[in-house]
């Protein structure tokens, strides 16, 4: 694969300076490019630096684009491993398959990532609870108006050395319950990793966090009555001692974080449920002490605990406001699995060969 050096490196992050989140970006980047009638073509790492567009590049208009979200660790013995990237590209085609993109080749896009992590492996960070971001993209670049699918296309990889997600770590986040506006629909985008679902999401967002709460939990677009996801996060309720997590109907993102939990959680003999759960139900479930637990889980968060969640102007503390168990249980195994401290039955663990 082709290597084009810079000639000056970026200046790293000091050690111990608070990384925050998407703040950094590496020196390299893998790129590949796609014409009709001729497919994938010139793969390779390049300097990650500013690229030029016409105005008139699609995307800019259209945002007919998808994107991935990873994380690569360095490991007891100096290594490099990714957490589930197949999961990732398996998913990234999907998006791709919705938004009218050309299914890209997995095997190459792992392979460049490969290479890119081993030519950037200084700029993994160590620190309890950091990682290296991967951020994979696609984006519509052919210099046309008009709504229809691009005959052209970047897929670019660029990384980001990141700490928490949350400015405050692991304490609770607290979450508003957003019953009018919606971030998705039936035969929509949702299930999609795609741009305007972001986009979509970010009025709700704003208004959450002037209010005082890290992010909105959406409902259905429907009936504004059953809960689907945050705007990072996969949900998940302890009720009765059942752990609940939105089915997914379309219009919830597939997490790879979720389903991982999901696993743990059955293999642990935890009684799990994927289906749908009103905002009443978990409304009801405060009330009665019946709800133990909240938590979304996603690449970027991991695993979050919620402590506080707004509904109708009415505050329902979980847990009274601490991280629960199984809370707990997951980010540690979770995380112990990506760091390498424990033991990965499942083949979680891919290895930067």
């Amino acid at each position: 694969m082709e290597i084009i050096k810079r000639d000056v490196l970026k200046e790293k992050p000091k050690e111990g300076e608070a990384l925050g989140f998407g703040r950094y970006f590496t020196d390299y980047m893998f790129t590949m490019k796609y014409t009709k009638g001729k497919g994938w073509h010139d793969a390779k790492i390049e300097p990650n630096v500013p690229q030029p567009f016409d105005l008139a590049t699609s995307v800019l208009h259209y945002a007919q684009g998808i994107f991935e979200g990873m994380k690569a660790f360095i490991q007891p013995d100096g290594s490099i491993a990714v957490f589930r990237p197949y999961e990732n590209w398996a998913r990234m085609n999907r998006s791709a398959d919705r938004m009218c993109i050309p299914r890209f080749p997995e095997e190459v896009a792992e392979e460049g990532l490969e290479a890119l992590l081993k030519l950037e492996k200084d700029w993994i960070p160590t620190a309890p609870g950091t990682a290296l971001y991967i951020r994979p993209t696609i984006v519509a670049t052919k210099v046309a108006l008009g709504v229809h699918a691009s005959t052209e296309y970047l897929f670019f990889i660029i990384l980001s050395p990141v700490g928490s997600y949350y400015a405050h770590g692991l304490e609770p986040v607290k979450l508003i319950v957003e019953d009018f506006y919606s971030r998705s629909s039936l035969g929509g985008t949702g299930e999609a990793k795609c741009l305007g679902n972001y986009a979509a999401s970010i009025k709700a967002g704003e208004i959450a966090e002037e209010k005082g709460f890290d992010q909105a939990l959406w409902l259905d677009s429907a009936e504004k009555k059953y809960v689907e996801e945050v705007g990072s996060m996969n949900m998940f309720f302890v009720i009765g001692g059942e752990v609940v997590t939105p089915a997914l109907t379309g219009s919830i993102l597939p997490g790879i974080t979720r389903k991982s939990c999901l696993q743990i959680l059955r293999e642990k003999g935890y009684a799990v449920a994927e289906r749908r759960i009103s905002i009443d139900e978990v409304a009801e479930a405060a009330k009665s002490g019946a709800l133990s637990e909240a938590f979304g889980t996603g690449t970027a968060a991991v695993i979050s605990p919620v402590g506080l969640i707004r509904y109708k102007d009415v505050d329902y503390t979980v847990n009274g406001g601490k991280m629960g168990e199984i809370t707990r249980m997951l980010y540690d195994t979770i995380t112990g699995i990506q760091y390498g401290k424990l033991p990965d039955p499942h083949g979680w663990r891919k290895a930067v060969n």
